[in-house]
C-alpha cells in the first residue's frame, strides 16, 4: 500500500478487550459506560494501530526496492501480542479481538491465532465491523475488487462497488458521499450489492456461535462511537443496539443473527454524510 494511502485509512484498526483480575498497561484504558453496568465498560480496551496495507499478514523478507517499504504486518501483529501477554494479558479471563473495515478483517484473519495465544480457560470471541468483503463486480461490470484487495482500504460501496476507476466521470460521487442523493438505479444496484453480500453470508454455512448484526445503515464502522455503539437513540435490530446483540452473544445469554430489512426502512439508522476531503478515496 502506498505511504499516502495509509495515512487516510486511521479506521482501520484492530481493537483488543479483555478482562483480568488485575491487568492495566500503559496502552490500555477504561472508559466509562453510558449506564454503569453496561456490557465490556470496565473492561481493558487496547487498540492497535493499523497500516500495513493486508491486515497484519504480510511477512517478506525483502524490502520494496520503490517504495522502500516493509511488508511485515504479520511480524507486527506478533510482535504486539508477545509485548501485551508479557504485560499481563496472558492473565486475561474473557477477551474479545475486533476491528472495523480492514481492521475487521484483521480479526477474521488472526481469530484463531489469537486464540491459541491465551489460556486454554479464557473465553476467546472475534467480531468485525464491516470486515466481511465480498468479490463483486462493480458498476462498470469489472471485478475491480481482485485487483484492488492489493491495497485493502475502507468502505465496500466506494471501493467494491462504485470505485473511482469504474466511474471515470463521476456519475457515483453525490450518491457515495449522500445516499439521499443516489438516483433510482443507483438504490437498486445497491440493493443488489446488498443481495450479493447476504449470499456471500449465507455461503458460511448455518452456525449457533455465529452471530451477526447486519442493518441497512449508510455508515461505516458502527461499533466505535457511542453514537451508534450504546445510546438511546442507537441503531437497533430486533429491539436491540449493537452493543446490547454484542454482549448478549459474548457471553451466551442469547443468540443474535438478524439481518435488517432493506433501505431506507430502518428508520433508527444514523446515515452518514461522508466529506470527500476527509475521504479523498471516494
Amino acid at each position: 500500500m502506498k505511504l499516502q494511502k495509509c495515512l487516510h485509512i486511521l479506521v482501520c484498526i484492530m481493537v483488543i478487550v479483555v478482562r483480568t483480575e488485575s491487568f492495566l498497561v500503559d496502552i490500555t484504558y477504561v472508559q466509562s459506560a453510558v449506564a454503569k453496568g453496561a456490557d465490556f465498560y470496565n473492561w481493558n480496551r487496547i487498540k492497535i494501530r493499523y497500516c500495513d496495507g493486508v491486515s497484519f499478514t504480510g511477512d517478506i523478507e525483502a524490502v520494496d526496492p520503490a517504495t522502500k517499504l516493509y511488508y511485515r504486518g504479520a511480524r507486527i501483529f506478533v510482535a504486539i501480542m508477545e509485548d501485551l501477554l508479557a504485560k499481563g494479558m496472558k492473565n486475561a479471563k474473557n477477551a474479545i479481538l475486533s476491528g472495523c473495515s480492514a481492521g475487521g478483517l484483521a480479526s477474521i484473519l488472526h481469530c484463531d491465532r489469537f486464540k491459541s495465544l491465551l489460556p486454554i480457560g479464557t473465553k476467546v470471541k472475534c467480531f468485525a465491523d464491516a470486515g466481511f468483503f465480498i468479490n463483486a463486480k462493480d458498476v462498470s461490470g469489472v471485478s475491480h475488487i481482485e485487483d484492488f484487495y492489493n491495497d485493502v482500504v475502507s468502505t465496500h460501496i466506494k471501493n467494491i462497488l462504485a470505485p473511482g476507476v469504474a466511474d471515470p466521470h463521476g456519475h457515483w460521487h453525490n450518491c457515495k458521499t449522500d445516499i439521499e442523493k443516489c438516483s433510482t438505479t443507483q438504490l437498486q444496484t445497491m440493493q443488489g450489492f446488498r443481495s450479493q453480500f447476504i449470499n456471500a453470508l449465507s455461503g458460511l454455512g448455518s452456525s449457533a456461535s455465529r452471530g451477526y448484526f447486519i442493518n441497512s445503515c449508510y455508515a461505516h464502522c458502527q461499533t466505535e462511537t457511542q453514537e451508534t455503539w450504546l445510546r438511546s437513540d442507537s441503531p437497533v435490530l430486533n429491539n436491540k443496539t449493537i452493543a446490547k446483540a454484542v454482549g448478549d452473544w459474548f457471553y451466551d445469554r442469547s443468540p443474535f443473527q438478524k439481518i435488517d430489512c432493506p433501505y431506507p426502512c430502518d428508520k433508527t439508522c444514523h446515515n452518514r454524510l461522508f466529506d470527500p476531503q476527509e475521504h479523498p478515496l471516494i
